[in-house]
């Protein structure tokens, strides 16, 4: 008998959960979005002064790449006009092979299609390469709208303004209102340890999901911020070796304060405890962070709560480096993944990506609407791995992007006309930008439709160097997005369709392999770094099944396991809480199970 189809109403992916999401308030989620607003803006403003053609592709370049703090922000700018006199020598030597030959033009555009979106899949270059092949073929694709004997020169200076402006503004804006990699890490912990106090004092349903998904995070973002505050060369190695043993403390407390939440709703809060946290939390909001932590005293009859107030002692105490290394040292990846070439699904990505790519630009050709081309760059924008991938951020894609070209619409009938300046024009773009930010500095599972807000606006609202009231550019460019979205999602979906499905155990077996190293572990230290490390796993794998159970119902049908692997997930996390209480009882029978499950 064939086992019963999941039913869609069980993803967790509910409408209410996704408006939850919208609205979160996550700490450093509003100024990570002004400080992304203000940089598109500033792009704007740039183009407008410098007069380049097609200013939403600076703006959307700008979206793209903004970081969250002034390093990572200065390095990502400088890489892209790095880049830029690569592509600049590679467009110049395609025009000259291209130049009046209308074939040799497509020949071009195919083959950097596959080359970009094979990077995008094989390479550590994504999603940079998506952005890179945008650029290279959309500058291409231009060449015929400009008079042939300026064409060499236009198309050089053009794509150089479409990278060297948004690089430029995230160097030099980025440096002056960004903040510093290590305040970015300190808030970051500074966050987990008031949620873990909020959670010790009691709170509601919507308060532990919104804790839940804060977990999930691990460690994985403020490491990216350890390593950037290294780069600055500002503070000392003993000062990051205590902040990075930090940020995997606090994923362990509020682990620990979430499975305590969970255990025990009505228990009278442990008042020390929470008074520690919200001391420590001080101390790292100012950037700085505790020393020589008293443990607080906590119930006798909650284990949990005590596990806690003996690793608030070690909080920022780096583990003592092993005498011999258990294990030789790791071999460094290389630009390509280990599979890039024995894979064939690399291949098949991109000969997807360069089908939807070919085809959109051919039809806007054989139909003479000049107006939709946007289908093309939706094509490098929107293109997803797998099927599961494809569907779940679909209804993001769309949403967004008529959510934005109707911001755009309504902005050029209502606004526009009344604006006098070039100032009122920007707090309009700024304004825009601002909304596009916040949804797109949020979960990873909203953030496209953020994206897609702001290429909507962008492209209705900016025509030329500056603003349009055109209706029929607006009209053209949304057609344009949603051609494009629905020709991306046919060549993903029907030729060589993959499953999101297909990498749910190996993601359960790395999971169970986290918790075999957890149990090895011998001090607090490498606990909680497992702990984190577990966390981020846990919800990768909690994302596969949300796409996979996104699928058709006969994709679905074959998803015998799907239940059994979502228990998987749920089981090994509790687990990561359970081992720092009690690493002994029924551990390696739980871990088994887990193993089981992933087999």
């Amino acid at each position: 008998m064939a086992p019963p189809v999941p039913d869609m109403t069980d993803a967790p992916l509910t409408p209410a959960r996704l408006w939850r999401l919208v609205r979160d308030p996550t700490p450093g989620r509003l100024g990570y979005a002004l400080r992304m607003a203000a940089g598109c803006t500033a792009t704007v403003l740039v183009g407008e002064i410098w007069q380049v053609p097609d200013l939403a592709v600076p703006a959307l370049v700008t979206m793209a790449l903004w970081q969250k703090d002034r390093v990572t922000n200065a390095v990502a700018g400088i890489a892209v006009n790095i880049l830029i006199l690569i592509l600049l020598l590679l467009i110049y030597g395609l025009i000259g092979l291209t130049l009046d030959h209308p074939l040799a033009l497509v020949a071009a555009i195919t083959l950097l299609s596959l080359g970009f979106f094979f990077l995008g899949s094989a390479s550590k270059l994504k999603p940079m390469a998506y952005m890179l092949g945008l650029i290279v073929v959309y500058g291409l694709v231009a060449i015929d709208q400009v008079p042939v004997g300026e064409v060499v020169t236009r198309a050089l200076l053009y794509t150089d303004l479409f990278l060297a402006v948004p690089g430029a503004v995230m160097v030099v804006l980025g440096l002056l209102i960004c903040p510093s990699p290590r305040r970015v890490l300190t808030d970051d912990i500074a966050a987990r340890l008031r949620v873990s106090a909020a959670l010790l004092r009691g709170t509601d349903a919507e308060a532990r999901a919104h804790a839940t998904d804060l977990l999930r995070e691990g460690a994985t973002g403020m490491a990216k911020s350890l390593r950037m505050a290294g780069l600055e060369r500002l503070w000392r190695p003993a000062d990051l070796a205590c902040l990075h043993q930090a940020a995997d403390s606090a994923v362990a407390v509020l682990a620990l304060a979430e499975a305590e939440a969970t255990r025990a709703p009505d228990a009278p809060p442990p008042q020390a405890l929470i008074d520690t946290l919200e001391h420590m939390a001080a101390i790292f909001a100012e950037g700085d962070y505790p020393t020589a932590i008293v443990a607080p005293a906590t119930p006798a009859d909650r284990p949990a709560c005590a596990t806690m107030a003996a690793l608030l002692a070690v909080f920022t105490t780096p583990a003592p480096p092993p005498k011999q290394p258990d294990t030789p040292a790791e071999k460094k990846s290389g630009f390509f993944t280990p599979d890039a070439f024995t894979n064939p699904t690399h291949v098949r990505f991109a000969v997807k990506g360069t089908a939807a790519v070919m085809s959109s630009y051919l039809l806007f050709r054989i139909v003479d609407w000049p107006g939709i081309h946007t289908c093309i760059i939706t094509c490098f924008i929107v293109a997803q791995p797998t099927m599961g991938e494809m569907i779940a951020k679909l209804t993001l894609r769309i949403s967004g992007a008529l959510i934005g070209g109707a911001i755009g619409i309504a902005a050029i009938i209502f606004v526009q006309p009344h604006l006098q300046d070039i100032t009122g024009f920007l707090i309009l773009v700024f304004a825009v930008s601002l909304l596009a930010a916040w949804v797109k500095t949020g979960d990873e599972r909203i953030a496209y439709a953020g994206f897609q807000i702001g290429l909507a606006f962008y492209l209705t609202d900016l025509k030329g160097y500056g603003p349009t009231s055109d209706m029929t550019t607006a009209r053209d460019r949304i057609v344009g997005i949603m051609v494009g979205n629905a020709i991306t999602y046919a060549m993903f979906t029907s030729s060589w369709p993959t499953s999101a499905y297909d990498g749910i155990a190996r993601r359960l077996n790395a999971v169970a392999a986290l918790l075999r190293r957890q149990h090895a572990a011998t001090t607090r230290q490498e606990q909680a770094a497992c702990v984190a490390a577990l966390q981020s796993a846990v919800s990768q794998g909690e994302r596969q099944v949300e796409y996979a159970l996104a699928e058709p119902i006969h994709m679905r049908a074959e998803m015998d396991r799907i239940i059994s692997f979502q228990t998987g997930f749920a089981d090994a996390a509790r687990l990561g809480a359970d081992m720092l209480t009690d690493p002994h009882t029924e551990t390696a029978t739980r871990i088994a199970a887990v193993e089981a499950r992933a087999s």
